[in-house]
């Protein structure tokens, strides 16, 4: 048996080497630069299969949007923060935010190839914006437990201390390479990297927390 005749009877591997190299060439290239002969070339399909199995280049693009948003907020969920109490909760989403954008390079390349395009394509995506909208409301809940059980302070923004997280737990990735040039320090350094974790936990939950 070849293996052409093994892709055709394994429809979900291929889309899934698709997607897989749809992520790459988007995440590398952007989305103007992205060549959908490289994608199948990467994927070791033709061409045809990407618009039999995604439409073309844009709907392709869409599904790579969809597959790293959905990610985070479907691990998110897993998290069940609101069985947890205040101060935990927010120390389990500081510490998942940051080891999420580590582990998935792919999200922090996408994010940015879809910030140079305005957010136009993602504004296509009902669910991924649904989602979100749900995880901030989680926040909300928790703040509010948090003030009721004299755990944490009044007056916090549940949707501002999220975008804090999640730029203290991104910045050093999406700008890794200028930043370690500018500063002379290797920003993806395993050891710098278990630093700023404890750094940006620090940080956050000293915010949050009342003073004792």
């Amino acid at each position: 048996m070849t293996t052409k005749s093994k892709v055709k009877r394994d429809p979900a591997a291929t889309k899934e080497r698709i997607l897989r190299a749809g992520l790459a060439e988007f995440g590398a290239k952007g989305y103007g630069g992205a060549r959908t002969a490289l994608i199948a070339k990467r994927a070791k399909c033709n061409i045809r299969m990407i618009y039999h199995y995604f439409g073309g280049k844009e709907p392709l693009y869409l599904a790579c949007l969809e597959r790293v948003y959905s990610r985070i907020r479907e691990e998110e969920a897993k998290l069940r923060l609101d069985e947890l109490a205040p101060v935990k909760a927010i120390e389990r989403l500081v510490d998942f935010t940051f080891d999420h954008m580590r582990d998935n390079p792919d999200f922090v390349h996408i994010a940015g190839v879809e910030n140079t395009q305005r957010g136009k394509f993602i504004a296509k995506i009902p669910p991924v914006a649904n989602a979100a909208e749900h995880l901030i409301m989680t926040i909300e809940k928790i703040l509010k437990r948090g003030v009721r059980m004299k755990e944490l302070r009044r007056g916090v923004d549940a949707f501002q201390l999220y975008i804090s997280i999640l730029s203290l737990s991104y910045l050093h990735l999406s700008n890794r390479h200028t930043l370690s040039m500018t500063y002379g320090r290797d920003l993806s350094d395993p050891g710098w990297l278990d630093a700023r974790r404890k750094h940006v936990r620090k940080l956050i939950l000293s915010y949050v927390q009342i003073d004792t």
